[in-house]
């Protein structure tokens, strides 16, 4: 029977295996809604519920509905094929660099700059993916606008914290533009026995670092005792990091079929994703944390701003995307 289930998804067209994911996506935030009722009507049942409790459900409910947005969108955009993905990963960008430079103060001699990195770099960097440019996609940021930039800031004859606040912008762009757009730059790789189905793997690998953060959020929450950073993030456990993670690296050795891995392989890419994408989550808190600041933003309720949904693809999406671009493109 396995063998029988293994030979039908193979036989499945890109398009069946994209509706197929939509669909067990959407049944598991039905799920999802439908608990969170049930347990906020039990929660209203009592005649003193605690605080806590109410927020921690509140916290979940806010969480679903904004997933449903979040997966309603991706779902349009994925639909309108790579022109519709990238531009939305475009507006991706643009929001989560908004949300960085709005945290990280700036001067007026540092206006040009953000002014070309908002309206010049973001559109011509995901250009570059929609035609296939990879080497000038990959340099773009790192090499030109890393020396351009601080170019045109020192132009304006303002040397007050002038290295401080070159660094933030560079940093701002690398996550916010250059991390972040190696997702939709999957789109680009010519893998070997995967033509057309690009944005099945952008799916997949969407869904494991999404699905990393929420099992780490639900093991963490059930189980967590032991803090791994609590300065920075007093929400991280190792039970989160742990159960989470080794419940995603199932999932994604169980989604091997929409990829051009093995079940082992797509393990073994599981596995990387949930490790980035846990640095990341904790590089981007201690950002957060030296600006006073506990969001990113209030964009999407109930998750914070976009780069507090972003700050784990940030650091998973170019170690994932090198590493497919290595083994399995010709």
């Amino acid at each position: 029977m396995l063998g029988n289930l293994i030979n039908a998804l193979e036989a499945l067209s890109p398009s069946q295996k994209f509706y197929w994911l939509i669909g067990g996506v959407a049944a598991l935030l039905l799920i999802a809604s439908v608990i969170g009722w049930l347990l906020n009507r039990r929660l209203l049942a009592r005649q003193n519920p605690s605080e806590t409790s109410q927020k921690v459900i509140n916290n979940l409910i806010a969480r679903v509905n904004a997933w449903w947005v979040m997966v309603v969108i991706l779902g349009i955009a994925f639909l309108a094929g790579k022109l519709g993905t990238i531009i939305l990963f475009g507006f991706i960008s643009y929001f989560a660099l908004r949300e960085f430079m709005t945290l990280t103060p700036t001067r007026s001699g540092d206006h040009r700059t953000l002014s070309l990195a908002f309206f010049l770099l973001i559109p011509l960097h995901y250009y570059l993916i929609y035609i296939e440019w990879y080497g000038l996609f990959s340099t773009l940021i790192p090499v030109y606008a890393f020396l351009l930039m601080p170019s045109i800031s020192v132009l304006a004859q303002d040397t007050e914290h002038f290295l401080e606040r070159a660094a933030k912008i560079q940093w701002g762009v690398m996550i916010a533009i250059y991390c972040i757009s190696h997702a939709p730059a999957l789109l680009l790789l010519p893998i070997i026995n995967f033509e057309g189905q690009n944005l099945l793997l952008l799916f997949y690998f969407l869904l494991i670092v999404q699905l990393s953060d929420v099992l780490q959020y639900v093991f963490g929450n059930l189980f967590g005792k032991t803090k791994v950073a609590p300065v920075v993030s007093p929400n991280k456990t190792l039970e989160g990091l742990v159960g989470g993670g080794l419940s995603t690296i199932l999932v994604g050795a169980a989604l091997w079929w929409m990829t051009p891995f093995t079940p082992l392989q797509s393990a073994g890419m599981a596995a990387v994703i949930v490790v980035m994408g846990f640095l990341g989550g904790l590089v981007m808190s201690a950002i957060k944390r030296s600006l006073g600041a506990k969001d990113w933003g209030s964009m999407i309720e109930g998750h914070g701003g976009m780069l507090d949904r972003m700050d784990s693809v940030s650091f998973s999406a170019p170690i994932f995307f090198h590493l497919v671009r290595y083994f399995f493109t010709s």
